[in-house]
């Protein structure tokens, strides 16, 4: 679904020389403070699994073995993925869309003036960016509930209307 222009533009040199927005996960917890309780869980789970192999239930220990390693690779790619981000700079000359999946980072430069902003037909998926053939999927990280939102803002913000005007 397209977004329709917006009924008040506002004159380009008007507009604030520089728009931007990050968009990332929400992480509750700091790198240190998510260590320590994978850490803990783990010492809890293995003094568990040792006790009851010193009882004579020796099998327990092997699926607390198990456990940790699913905990210890869930871990991983939460660890991996936490810093994940897309920014999002609307520049007078370039739209600049910096997106950060794990170790792999990507760059794209679409024209502002050419930009088409499509909102997402489903709410599992994500706000397409559309210029001169060149196609940009963007939103991973926003919940699905505020892609929509997001897509109007950014589409206001390309056409020049300002947050109150109109």
């Amino acid at each position: 679904m397209r977004l329709s222009p917006p009924e008040t533009p506002v004159p380009r040199d008007s507009l604030p020389a520089k728009r931007e927005w990050v968009l990332k996960r929400n992480c509750s917890l700091t790198p240190r403070q998510t260590l320590r309780a994978y850490l803990l869980l783990l010492a809890l789970s293995l003094t568990v699994g040792t006790t009851f192999a010193l009882h004579g239930a020796p099998l327990v220990l092997c699926f607390t073995a198990l456990e940790m390693g699913a905990v210890t690779a869930a871990w991983l790619y939460y660890s991996r993925h936490a810093l994940d981000h897309e920014r999002i700079v609307l520049l007078p000359d370039a739209l600049v869309i910096e997106s950060v999946c794990g170790a792999r980072r990507a760059s794209v430069r679409l024209d502002p003036e050419r930009t088409r902003v499509l909102l997402p037909a489903f709410p599992s998926e994500l706000v397409t960016l559309e210029a001169r053939g060149q196609s940009v999927h963007i939103g991973a990280t926003l919940p699905a509930w505020r892609r929509a939102g997001f897509a109007r803002e950014l589409d206001a913000a390309l056409h020049g209307v300002l947050p109150g005007w109109g």
